[in-house]
């Protein structure tokens, strides 16, 4: 009996120590992508309602440095899969917020959601462009980020993708680009998925 109430303990400290753990893996997650996973960065993207397995193969990504970035990978070096888990399941359930100010451009608006029709964006990352699955939310998404992303997948710089961003981003201008993450950051960022 002594037995089982130590091994209780044990667990329930355990769980404390995890829950402990992932508490400062999300304020370290805070630091750049913001308290409630809303970039105050422009160039830092927002996480808040981006799909649980999206994060997650993010997270995997750079944790194996398929993707490469010198700020995340001291982040996610050593990071156990239960706590990838954990992080993307705390930042897909928050809301995101659009996080550009300022009105938009309307010329902008009518080029970039031209060109997201014609590029069929709204096929993998659905019409109101929320993402699904292993596919980000680009909709909220930080502008300046989204077009830094988009020209990286154009010209072939962007590591830890698949070839289907390349290939339907081959030849599209930067003008046409800079329309597109316009009128995408400004897309209202849908409710996360429940």
């Amino acid at each position: 009996m002594l037995f089982a109430w130590k091994g209780r303990w044990a667990l329930l400290t355990a769980f404390f120590i995890s829950v402990a753990g992932g508490q400062e893996r999300v304020q370290l997650c805070a630091t750049c992508h913001g308290p409630d996973g809303n970039s105050p960065d422009p160039k830092v993207p927002s996480i808040a309602g981006q799909p649980k397995l999206f994060i997650e193969t993010q997270l995997v990504l750079f944790r194996e440095e398929l993707r490469k970035s010198e700020l995340m990978l001291p982040v996610v070096k050593g990071m156990k899969d239960a706590e990838i888990v954990q992080l993307a399941g705390h930042f897909s359930k928050l809301p995101a917020k659009g996080m550009e100010s300022g009105k938009p451009d309307p010329a902008l608006m009518k080029t970039g959601a031209e060109r997201a029709k014609a590029l069929r964006c709204g096929i993998c990352h659905l019409s109101d462009f929320r993402g699904q699955n292993q596919i980000p939310r680009l909709a909220g998404q930080r502008e300046a980020y989204l077009a830094a992303e988009l020209r990286a997948y154009r010209d072939g710089k962007r590591t830890g993708g698949d070839t289907i961003m390349a290939a339907a981003l081959y030849g599209v201008s930067d003008a046409d680009l800079r329309a597109l993450a316009h009128f995408l950051a400004r897309s209202p960022a849908p409710a996360p998925a429940r």
